[in-house]
């Protein structure tokens, strides 16, 4: 049979899956398994590696017989990631030292505070378009160095490795053969400079992580490393990988300058394209790195809300308001028009455009006739909310925000995809193929693999499934997001 498939690893915050897409890139298998979430202090979060890595050998192979494929019916495999979430490991033995610092992790709010008020970000911003906010995984691997016994020692004998997910991924699918980054994810350390593309040694010393811990800086496509017989049976060429946002960013064929896409999961996050200028914010907004293939960079804007979707599971874990997510569209019909309920899901600090680590969380506007649904409404209009926080920033920046493409687990709900385009003023597109994340990690694999010729043959293969107009006049929807402003600085911690 000829390899004309290609499997996308899709390792996220809350669960970890696999899909098999053919050469058109239609998903046709597909095996997820949620990945338990560890708190263990306020504000902490964690994940255990090797749960990880079990988790993903599990769903790869449960894919692949959903799929009735061998591993040699495969081009390629593509990985995906939740991005600055760091593992370090031991290189000897390939055991972690110490669980996975997850990117919605403030621990190391103080050492960020203790650089910001030691003049510091503007030379880290300078050179890798980001801020100093426990947010990026070059303070979380300095955590782990300071507070793990022997950790410090060992690193500077060049015994351990560091990485983000897929870096850590990488290594065991190759069974300790390859240690490398793609630049999405290593533009997302503090510690990579991202005109230059490589790390920086003097931001590197300011975190106090030697660099020989690093991995290599590589592109989204390309011949990574080969996998061991014994994970699918046969060796695969690892082709593909990037980040999921910026996956997601080619999974929605937005490679033109202009062209913006909002990923709705655990978190939001919207990239918009600026092409081969590496544009800095004046509206706090990230500038990083949308791919990078034959070692040329195309960059990005980005504005990143750390809750979304992880508001709707509060809901049902935290408070127990519905049974499953899905339940949250039919609460929420329910309430009451024009309730004022406002909820800032500011539960791990606010992401873009305010960048406070120590906001969190509120629900206000509360009266005594308010009930589950005035709250269930008021958690989805905080996403919409939070979103038209990052395109506002975009348009001070000086894009033309012409539509908004959006993907993820939250965009099938359709009242709420109507909310979002009256709130943001812009027609929102959403394709046919959600699942972009893992789709865009399948064509950086196929790309390298020869299944697609180009950025523009991939571009073609995307499908509008609907397409929601703004419906709500103007001066209500900057009402609304009046009152959203009032309650976010109600929650500032300044």
């Amino acid at each position: 049979m000829a390899a004309k498939h290609i499997l996308a690893i899709d390792q996220g915050t809350t669960s970890t899956r696999a899909i098999v897409f053919d050469s058109s890139g239609r998903p046709v298998a597909s095996a997820q398994k949620e990945l338990p979430q560890i708190f263990p202090k306020p504000g902490w979060v964690e994940h255990d590696p090797e749960e990880i890595w079990r988790a993903t050998v599990e769903v790869c192979r449960g894919a692949l017989a959903e799929a009735r494929l061998a591993a040699t019916a495969l081009a390629g495999i593509g990985i995906t990631n939740q991005r600055e979430t760091t593992v370090v490991w031991d290189r000897a033995t390939g055991k972690p030292v110490h669980n996975a610092i997850v990117w919605q992790d403030r621990r190391t709010s103080e050492m960020c505070a203790e650089l910001k008020r030691g003049g510091h970000e503007k030379n880290v911003s300078d050179r890798t378009g980001l801020l100093l906010d426990p947010y990026f995984s070059g303070t979380k691997i300095a955590w782990i160095l300071k507070n793990v016994t022997g950790a410090q020692a060992a690193a500077d004998k060049g015994a351990l490795a560091a990485g983000t997910i897929e870096s850590f991924l990488l290594w065991r699918l190759t069974g300790g053969k390859v240690h490398a980054s793609d630049a999405t994810n290593a533009s997302r350390t503090l510690l990579l400079d991202i005109r230059k593309g490589t790390w920086d040694p003097e931001l590197a010393k300011l975190l106090g992580v030697p660099r020989s811990m690093l991995p290599t800086v590589v592109d989204n496509a390309g011949a990574f490393g080969i996998t061991t017989a014994d994970i699918l049976g046969s060796p695969v060429p690892v082709l593909g990988m990037a980040g999921d946002q910026q996956a997601a960013t080619v999974g929605q064929a937005c490679i033109k300058p202009g062209m913006v896409k909002a990923t709705y999961g655990t978190g939001c996050f919207a990239i918009l394209n600026t092409g081969s200028m590496a544009v800095r914010s004046s509206h706090r907004l990230l500038t990083t790195i949308a791919y990078q293939l034959g070692g040329r960079r195309t960059y990005a804007l980005e504005g990143s809300i750390f809750i979304a979707g992880a508001a709707v599971q509060w809901l049902r874990d935290g408070l127990r308001l519905i049974e499953k997510s899905a339940d949250v569209e039919a609460v929420a019909d329910k309430a009451k028009s024009g309730h004022g309920v406002y909820m800032v899901p500011a539960f791990v600090g606010l992401g873009a455009p305010y960048w406070d680590a120590e906001a969190r969380g509120a629900l206000l506007g509360l009266t005594r006739d308010t009930g589950p649904a005035e709250i269930a409404a008021a958690t989805l209009d905080s996403v919409c909310y939070q979103t038209r926080d990052l395109i506002e920033a975009m348009r001070g920046d000086g894009a033309q925000i012409d539509e908004l493409r959006v993907d993820g687990g939250m965009v099938v709900n359709d009242p709420l995809m109507q909310r979002l385009a009256d709130t943001v003023g812009a027609p929102v597109e959403r394709p046919r193929v959600i699942e972009t994340t893992a789709l865009g990690a399948a064509f950086l694999a196929g790309l390298q693999a020869g299944l697609w010729p180009s950025l523009d043959a991939l571009s073609a293969t995307w499908s509008l499934d609907r397409a929601f107009q703004p419906a709500e006049a103007a001066p209500s929807r900057d009402r609304r997001y009046a009152g959203w402003q009032d309650a976010v600085r109600r929650v500032r911690s300044s």
